[in-house]
């Protein structure tokens, strides 16, 4: 968190001076129904910053009161993923530790005539809320007496009613103009297994009722929650109230992190995946944690970028591109820099013979990163997109005629093209200049372009991946994304690379010269280069 008090420090602040908090505790409340993604980022950075920065304590709390949306396999990712993000939590701790307590609470609410069962189905409930200008409607079950709610209740617990027969609603006000006070269902009947109390329960606390009473259960002091559920707090409360928790937790919103041209939806990411638009959750594209993490993104970028969005109390939008100029920023002061050709064509200087060693800066951004040795030989590979046999006015690459730097190597003057049947390229042949060495240049030849090559004697063959954005515009994510999904977002390319990356540590993120930055995996025995990052900043700051 950065030194500056941002608005929720400030509350805490004046809750510490008051006296009514002694110690600060925050919880991290994901529910298992997915992967998290970038967005979840952001309430990791408040959640666990915020109590780090007053010395506190923050749990991992999973909000498991659904569950036929929920698994193991989200539980054992989010855990995974908080850990990766360099976040440690104090307890682990799930809404189904307290649904015994939960349950009993309910019960005391029906006693006090501060909760009744309902009857009426869902859609009915619905129909009879009211809008924003009109009072909802009483339900006819609202006056039952409490010895009658609590044995329907009891029954709906026992099993003896189906699924939406019916449910257990706060009795609040029907008038309200919030629209969450009027009566809201607080259980529901739902059999469903449980991911960790497989069939015990037939019966299953809203979030919103459950919520403020595990707070409570975990002693947290400011629940921290996205924007919203705002309009949500005054049920928060009301339950806080009725059921005389003291002190009460503190529930404060702030805005969630939104990011043009991402899918920021748990909903629709879960969709991408299961209409197979995307390898899985860890699919490079994929604005997942685990995506972003397989995608080279390192987390201390991402936590980066979350300090730079700040912590605010309305509703903004990040452009795709200021994201990806943090990243940027990070692996040009970390990543090693290496060669690779995406599309190779031949290169043969003509008057070389034998081979030797040229000195590759690992990073020229740190004085303190030292060179290393690179082969350079008689054959190399060029990128095919650095000649032209018809180049346009101030082309400064490869051409007939023209001399070009090889990066870190020698001055070469391209002499002569070799074409196919078709016309086609597939060789060109150039002259060197013993006396144009990098470093020790002598030769007066003034050549304007420098492109990167791979050796051909010693190159490994590469697939090189190159993704576009899974949305083709930038407009706002949470809407449906349907007709706006880019289906040929995924690039591959058989390209060729320097042995370095074939023997570099597994994941690790180089600057690949004049390409992007790229991470080094193997699969089947090859190897892959998956972009993280272009070098093109397209961020107007």
């Amino acid at each position: 968190m950065s030194d500056a008090a941002n608005f929720i420090e400030q509350i805490i602040d004046g809750d510490l001076a008051e006296g009514g908090v002694q110690a600060v505790q925050t919880r991290f409340p994901p529910e298992p129904n997915g992967y998290l993604h970038i967005g979840h980022a952001k309430s990791m950075f408040v959640n666990f910053g915020t109590a780090e920065k007053y010395g506190g304590k923050c749990n991992l709390f999973f909000d498991d009161t659904n569950p036929s949306k929920e698994k193991t396999e989200f539980v054992d990712a989010i855990r995974a993923d908080i850990r990766w993000m360099g976040y440690s939590w104090t307890k682990e701790v799930y809404a189904s530790d307290f649904f015994d307590i939960i349950y009993d609470y309910a019960e005391r609410l029906i006693l006090e005539g501060k909760a009744f069962v309902c009857d009426l189905s869902a859609e009915a409930i619905r129909e009879t809320r009211g809008t924003l200008t009109e009072p909802g409607k009483e339900s006819p079950y609202r006056n039952r007496s409490a010895e009658e709610n609590l044995r329907l209740f009891r029954e709906m617990r026992a099993g003896k009613y189906a699924d939406g027969e019916k449910c257990l609603r706060a009795k609040i006000d029907m008038s309200s103009p919030n629209l969450n006070l009027r009566d809201p269902v607080i259980y529901r009947i739902l059999r469903a297994t449980h991911h960790r109390t497989g069939d015990k329960w037939c019966i299953y606390p809203m979030y919103d009722y459950a919520h403020p009473i595990c707070d409570y259960l975990q002693g947290v002091t400011h629940s921290l929650c996205t924007l919203e559920f705002e309009d949500h707090r005054p049920l928060y409360d009301w339950v806080g109230l009725s059921l005389g928790f003291s002190p009460k937790p503190r529930q404060i919103e702030f805005a969630r992190l939104n990011i043009t041209n991402l899918v920021m939806s748990k909903r629709y990411l879960k969709k991408l995946v299961e209409d197979g638009s995307v390898h899985g959750w860890d699919d490079p594209r994929m604005p997942t944690l685990t995506g972003l993490r397989n995608r080279g993104v390192p987390a201390e970028a991402i936590k980066d970028f979350c300090a730079r969005a700040g912590v605010a109390k309305a509703n903004s939008e990040c452009e795709i591109s200021y994201f990806e100029a943090v990243v940027r920023d990070y692996l040009n002061a970390h990543a090693p820099r290496a060669m690779a050709v995406i599309d190779p064509l031949k290169l043969t200087i003509t008057n070389y013979e034998g081979g030797e060693e040229v000195d590759f800066e690992i990073n020229q951004t740190d004085p303190n990163a030292g060179t290393r040795k690179v082969r350079f030989g008689k054959t190399l590979y060029v990128e095919r997109s650095d000649f032209s046999l018809d180049p346009p006015p101030k082309y400064f690459r490869l051409k007939i005629g023209g001399y070009v730097r090889l990066k870190n190597a020698y001055i070469v003057r391209c002499d002569e093209a070799i074409t196919n049947e078709s016309g086609a390229v597939t060789e060109v042949r150039c002259t060197y200049f013993p006396e144009s060495r990098s470093g020790s240049d002598n030769s007066g030849i003034k050549a304007k372009g420098v492109v990167h090559w791979v050796n051909a004697e010693t190159a490994e063959d590469a697939e090189i991946r190159r993704y576009d954005h899974l949305l083709k515009d930038a407009e706002y994510a949470g809407q449906d994304f349907s007709e706006r999904m880019n289906l040929e977002s995924e690039h591959i390319f058989r390209g060729k690379a320097e042995p370095y990356l074939a023997a570099a540590e597994e994941g690790e993120v180089f600057q690949l010269m004049r390409t992007g930055y790229y991470k080094k995996c193997t699969e089947g025995g090859r190897l892959c280069l998956s972009e993280t990052v272009s070098l093109k900043d397209n961020f107007n700051k």
